[in-house]
């Protein structure tokens, strides 16, 4: 009767936390489309006060703010395709588009900045008058609706490596008025129009920095790296402890959406007598609790008949050559 008491409450538990989970995430689809409808708005705004007021820090956030309206319906729509089942062509689902849709971000604005580079070399040998009360006016605005963008996507930013890359991008987008700003109340006071071009680079420089651990992340996800934050030797040795486990070879840990980690590994058993059922579930439950590692894929093996060089570096085998021929 305790059993299945306990049984029943950890079911009840997990659906509590399925249903957050879900939650989170709507809320943080409704959140990315709102983003979206604003960036979009105030984009148009700013490009046409970077072209009255002849303000390339204007226009160059404008751009960056145009990358922002694609980057940002890419991941809008990369979480809706995110949402859809396994099918037989993809029985992973399709959650990695989000990975894709972050990268494409990343690249994105760095082409951004190559054109903001360029346009602020030639307004730096020839600067251009800039009517800088107006661009202080239009950047005051910018930087308060980055602002509210920002607190929007800030509770969501953790749920996965899109909505990250969304908030980088408003976060750089805010950056890019602040600069507009500083550079507007230089000219004011002291009309160096050189500033305008000069805070242009200094931007780009920032959307650089702040790109960079995004695409790397990206990267590292397509090309099935460790996750960020594990060590495989650490989960190796761990395993190596659980008792039955002689040595382990294969072992691949890799994560499909930024989020949920998954391991692979062949386990072979220290001899006939050991438990292959105990040592499965005491694996699982051992990565569960110390890695928060719960999808796995585990072959239980018998023999030591395996490639040469199949097991990792580092890994002992604690069955001797006799030991396993007379095993075999």
């Amino acid at each position: 009767m305790a059993k299945q008491l306990c049984s029943t409450s950890e079911i009840w538990i997990r659906r509590m936390e399925h249903n957050h989970a879900e939650r989170d995430h709507h809320h943080g689809h409704t959140r990315l489309g709102i983003v979206l409808i604003l960036t979009a708005v105030y984009m148009v705004a700013e490009a046409a006060g970077g072209f009255i007021f002849n303000s390339l820090a204007l226009l160059a956030d404008a751009g960056h703010m145009l990358s922002d309206v694609m980057a940002l319906g890419l991941s809008w729509i990369a979480i809706r395709i995110g949402q859809k089942s396994p099918s037989d062509t993809h029985t992973f689902g399709f959650k990695r588009s989000g990975i894709l849709a972050a990268l494409l971000n990343g690249l994105t604005l760095w082409l951004v900045v190559l054109i903001i580079f360029y346009e602020a070399a030639k307004r730096l040998f020839n600067p251009e008058p800039v009517a800088a009360g107006g661009m202080l006016l239009v950047a005051g605005v910018g930087l308060g609706v980055n602002v509210l963008m920002a607190v929007l996507l800030f509770t969501s930013r953790k749920e996965n490596l899109n909505l990250r890359s969304a908030f980088l991008h408003v976060i750089s987008d805010a950056l890019g008025s602040l600069g507009a700003i500083i550079a507007a109340i230089v000219i004011l006071y002291t009309g160096a129009y050189w500033a305008d071009p000069l805070v242009s680079v200094f931007v780009g420089m920032l959307i650089i920095y702040s790109s960079w651990n995004l695409i790397k992340e990206s990267v590292r996800i397509l090309m099935e790296g460790v996750p960020y934050g594990i060590k495989a030797n650490d989960i190796e040795n761990t395993m190596l402890l659980q008792e039955g486990v002689c040595c382990i070879h294969d072992l691949h840990i890799w994560t499909v959406s930024g989020r949920k980690v998954a391991l692979a590994a062949h386990v072979v058993l220290c001899g006939p007598d050991a438990d292959g059922e105990a040592v499965l579930n005491g694996l699982n439950s051992t990565l569960s609790k110390n890695f928060d590692i719960d999808h796995t894929t585990i072959q239980i093996e018998t023999s030591h008949d395996m490639p040469q060089n199949s097991c990792r570096p580092g890994t002992v085998c604690r069955f001797s050559a006799h030991q396993s021929q007379n095993y075999h």
